[in-house]
């Protein structure tokens, strides 16, 4: 298959899931996006229109952060650290969006470790 056809089904996924997610100030949405090389995770206020908190592998306070990359082992890291960062702003519960990536692997291990850390799905 093709790279341009590729990305226009994860578009399409994307914006197909993102049309029933929305984040409020009760229950933000939980954005989880991946590259090639790192993590990134954004609880979002979509009525406002604000990110609330943030984790990710480039966070300048996380100790090793050079080991860290786009892999299942540094996903349950950051999801644990997501979870923190949420807990530390008040936010219990949360509305999960996986930004078009299937649910098993990185994105699954991620979404565990944040539930380890205290946030309702």
């Amino acid at each position: 298959m093709r790279t341009e056809k590729k990305l226009k089904l994860l578009d399409a996924r994307r914006w197909r899931i993102r049309k029933k997610v929305v984040g409020t100030p009760a229950r933000p949405r939980m954005s989880v996006r991946f590259s090639g090389k790192n993590i990134y995770v954004q609880f979002i206020d979509d009525v406002a229109g604000q990110t609330l908190a943030s984790a990710s592998t480039r966070d300048k306070s996380i100790p090793d952060r050079q080991k860290l990359r786009a892999n299942v082992s540094s996903a349950r890291q950051i999801g644990l650290l997501a979870g923190q960062a949420a807990r530390s702003k008040n936010i219990e519960s949360v509305v999960f969006d996986r930004s078009g990536a299937r649910y098993h692997g990185k994105v699954k291990a991620l979404a565990d470790a944040a539930r380890e850390a205290g946030l309702k799905f």
